[in-house]
Order: C-alpha cells, then structure tokens, then sequence
C-alpha cells in the first residue's frame, strides 16, 4: 500500500460539496470494512447493492470472458467501486471489481443512499456526479483505445498514476493497455 488513506468525508466531497449535514446522514448508512487483497468485491452478473468508497488500497475492473481477463480499470483511493449497471439499472452487471492490495473501504447500502437521494437535494447531486464521474471515465477508456497507441497509453498511465507501476502485476496492467506482456515489456524498455 501506498500510504495513502482517505477519509469517507474527503471521499464525498471530492465528488461535490455537501454540508456536514449531508456527510452525518450518509457516514449514518456507511460501514468501514478491511478488505484483504485478492478478493472480489463485486462480480459480474449479479445484482450488487452495496456501493463503495476506498479508503486505501487499490483496486481493478475487470470482465471475464472465455480463457481471459480483461482489464478496464484501477482505482485507489477517494475512487467509488460499483457495479454501474445495478446502480442505474437494478440490473446484474457485467464487472468484476477484485482488490489488488489490502484495502480499508466504505461500504454504503444503495437502497439507503437512494432514500436519502430521494430526500436531500444536495446528496442527490452527488449520485448524478458520480454517474457523470463514471461515465465521463468510460469515454476517456474509449477514445484513448481507438486513438492512442499503446506505448502512449502507458505514458499517460505512467504520468497520471506513477506508482500504478510497483504496484499492479504486469499482466493486469498489459490488459489494461491492449496489449501483450511481450509488447509491455518492449515498450518499457524502449522508453528506459
């Protein structure tokens, strides 16, 4: 682990502004969990209710399809972990969110949150902040895959997420790119 902690209050507020009221009602219908690295968080096509916030540790995104893993995303700490199609939909959805390093998480009940977007206007702008949130990430994945190449793909990793590097296998960061462990490797070394 990095080091790095957050509170659940930074957390939310690096999503929107809420007032303190805001934070006592959803610290209300939270629980701090310890996650050991390693284990699913949420997986893909089941129905997951419970929407979290790291704390500390990382965490990947992943799909699973016949012989392989397919890497989408990390996430460390202040990032929300969620399954986005049970979230909007109350549909199964089709990630897998496994914690790489022990991790310390807030783990919020939707139904509970729900409630309260329904009741309280501010929290409910945060909810469609972290919907524009997610999406807006989605786009990014996608327009850096069909109009970047791999090497700088992994330079905008490298420069956003400098320690990703020591911290994440190789292969899930391979994935990540597109790419092959093979190519990772020339690509690192060209760039040494």
């Amino acid at each position: 682990m990095d080091g790095l902690k957050k509170s659940l209050r930074d957390c939310l507020l690096s999503y929107y502004p809420l007032e303190e009221e805001d934070i006592d009602a959803i610290e209300a219908i939270t629980t701090e969990v310890n996650i050991p690295r390693n284990t699913i968080i949420i997986q893909q096509d089941k129905l997951q209710h419970d929407i979290y916030l790291l704390s500390s540790g990382l965490a990947r995104v992943y799909y699973e399809v016949p012989n392989r893993e397919i890497t989408l995303d990390f996430n460390d700490a202040g990032c929300m972990l969620m399954s986005i199609n049970t979230y909007a939909r109350n549909e199964p959805g089709y990630e897998n969110i496994a914690i790489v390093e022990d991790a310390i998480l807030f783990k919020i009940n939707s139904t509970a949150l729900f409630k309260l977007y329904e009741e309280n206007i501010r929290i409910a702008n945060l909810g469609r902040k972290i919907a524009e949130y997610e999406f807006i990430k989605i786009e990014q994945r996608a327009m850096s895959k069909l109009f970047n190449t791999a090497q700088s793909r992994y330079m905008d990793l490298l420069s956003k997420y400098p320690t990703y590097i020591n911290r994440i296998k190789l292969g899930y960061i391979a994935s990540y790119l597109g790419i092959s462990q093979v190519t990772l490797s020339r690509i690192r070394a060209s760039i040494r």
